[in-house]
């Protein structure tokens, strides 16, 4: 009897629990989520590589969204999508040289009381030291559920978060594309195995589902939304960008923030359970944010909501930055603005990076130079990791070196045969380069729609290259031509080293090259030289321990005065074709006349 008794105590209290819960969630409300992604340091309307103001920042994002939070007819929710720890010297500053305080992003993405965030794949390129040091100064969870502990099985950071608002429980699963072991070396990740983003959807939304029964599901996804991008496919395992995938094939998002790609995505679809997805994602430096708004009417009948998704991009470029934001971090800014006023050497002529992207140029063979003074390889590949930078004739500042060489890359000393080095470059100059039939046709190899017609870039006033630009690798220490009216696997003919010694397609070289591309980055050494993924970290015979951005900067300084030339170690013919061409191109791309 008194065993009945008590399962009735039980149940009742419950039934009272239930019900309490249930007369707590709202019969309707609106959750506006606002994401940034791939803020890349931009946390102050001010540029350190050009020491300038800038129309575009956290400090304006915290605008606009106190302003959202203000409204208590909504309820708002703040995340970041990653690959906030690299571009801007403020970062490097903080994850490099002053790294006895606090980072400069936990103390301001604490101050702006970000919800939650996910893990970009730059945050990781610092190292242990910097992302580890920087999870446990956040006061948010920083999430990556697809980066596993392979001793454990387990996540190596924070798979998801339940956040509950008003009566109301909100999942948010974070994902990192898998791509990293392609990019960066293995010391920088260890520890860590980065899964296919679609079947680690797949397992957590039916644990969340099951354990957590959320009202809303949002995937927070550090990777792009165009699966095909270096020429993938939807099947390609561990694809780079997968979130669109993941989006249509793992019932259970109501919304799904991307990033990695700085696109700007603003669509809703359909997946494969009938259910309305909506994707989202802004473009990059703080620019702008992406809002996912929801309004939430409870079917009394299931006790669910019906949900009604809006998405919208908003420019930061119309909110004034945030007061007190600017005041409290002044002298965060200003540490790394005495930083990066330090001098380095002095410049006696001006380049750009404009002229790399048509053949041989000063900027490029700059980078060589250092590459291979510092390796002592015998031929190095580089490309330009800078779309249009200026680096100004006279004194050369750290800030300089940022526009100089862009992302935090080790230097490797690799071991590749005659035949692997010139399959590399065939490979870089069929991204590159166009296969010409006259000299009316592009150089350069442009993005086309299903019409055959250029496609424009987001501005309008210029047209989208077919491929990466920073894949546009070139060679030092060889002399070769590359012919453009030859198709691919045709087109490079190395005659010598630049030395004047023959170029033997039998024998080993020492190549010197980045990180990111010695680790099969851009797919030059694997699709191209056909060198297997998990065979390169054996062709490695050096590498650097800092980045080589530091490692050129010494090397700078030792200089003083820096002449930047042109080495004309290589060309494209026909010329004539090239000549003609190049100036039109040059419109194209840039936008002028």
């Amino acid at each position: 009897m008194r065993k009945i008794l008590h399962l009735i105590i039980s149940a009742s209290i419950l039934l009272i629990t239930f019900s309490c819960n249930h007369l707590q969630r709202p019969e309707k409300l609106t959750i506006k989520i606002i994401e940034t992604s791939d803020v890349h340091g931009a946390i102050f309307p001010f540029n350190l590589k050009n020491d300038r103001e800038t129309n575009h920042s956290l400090a304006q994002v915290l605008t606009y969204v106190e302003q959202e939070r203000a409204n208590p007819d909504q309820v708002v929710i703040f995340l970041d999508n990653g690959d906030i720890l690299q571009g801007d010297p403020i970062v490097y500053y903080y994850n490099f040289e002053n790294t006895t305080e606090k980072h400069v992003c936990s103390q301001v993405m604490n101050y702006m009381q970000y919800d939650a965030a996910t893990v970009g794949n730059h945050d990781i390129e610092p190292g242990h030291a910097v992302y580890d040091k920087l999870e446990k100064e956040f006061d948010f969870p920083w999430l990556a559920a697809n980066a596993v502990d392979p001793t454990s099985d387990r996540p190596y950071f924070k798979p998801y978060v339940i956040l509950k608002r008003k009566g109301i429980k909100i999942a948010i699963l974070g994902l990192i594309t898998p791509a990293i072991p392609q990019w960066l070396p293995q010391k920088i990740w260890e520890g860590m195995e980065f899964t296919d983003m679609i079947e680690s959807a797949k397992y957590w939304v039916e644990k969340i589902r099951k354990e957590e029964n959320p009202d809303l599901m949002v995937g927070l996804f550090h990777a792009g939304a165009d699966h095909t991008y270096n020429m993938q496919e939807a099947l390609t395992p561990k694809n780079e960008n997968a979130s669109k995938l993941v989006a249509e094939q793992v019932p259970g998002f109501d919304v799904v923030f991307v990033g990695h790609d700085h696109h700007g995505w603003n669509e809703k679809f359909t997946n494969w359970a009938g259910k309305e997805v909506l994707l989202l994602g802004p473009t990059s430096s703080a620019r702008n944010v992406a809002v996912a708004e929801i309004d939430l009417t409870i079917n009394k009948t299931t006790n669910h909501y019906q949900k009604k998704l809006r998405g919208e991009i908003i420019e930061t470029d119309q909110f004034h930055a945030d007061t007190a934001f600017m005041e409290t971090f002044a002298p965060l800014l200003q540490a790394a603005k005495t930083y990066v006023e330090s001098p380095v050497g002095n410049f006696t002529k001006a380049i750009n990076s404009r002229e790399s992207m048509f053949g041989d140029a000063a900027f490029i063979d700059l980078i060589h130079q250092a590459q291979l003074d510092l390796s002592g390889a015998q031929i190095s590949f580089a490309a330009p990791l800078s779309f249009d930078m200026q680096i100004d004739e006279g004194e050369f500042y750290v800030r300089d070196m940022f526009k100089l060489y862009r992302f935090e890359n080790l230097l490797y000393t690799m071991e590749l045969g005659g035949v692997e080095i010139k399959d590399f470059l065939e490979y870089s100059y069929k991204l590159w380069f166009n296969q010409m039939e006259s000299e009316n046709d592009n150089l350069l190899s442009f993005k086309e729609d299903p019409e055959g017609n250029l496609v424009r870039s987001r501005h309008g006033d210029s047209f989208q290259l077919k491929n990466a630009y920073y894949n546009f690798d070139s060679g030092d220490g060889l002399l070769y031509t590359v012919d453009v009216s030859k198709p691919f696997g045709e087109r490079v003919n190395i005659t010598s080293l630049s030395d004047g010694t023959p170029f033997d397609l039998n024998k080993k070289y020492t190549v010197t090259l980045n990180s990111y591309r010695g680790n099969g980055g851009g797919n030059h050494l694997v699709a191209g030289s056909k060198i297997r993924q998990e065979l390169l970290a054996d062709r490695i015979i050096h590498t650097t321990e800092k980045d080589l951005r530091y490692h050129m900067m010494e090397w700078l300084k030792q200089k003083g005065d820096i002449t930047p030339k042109t080495n004309n170690n290589w060309k494209i013919i026909p010329e004539d074709w090239v000549n003609q061409a190049k100036p039109k191109d040059y419109n194209l791309l840039f936008g002028e006349n």
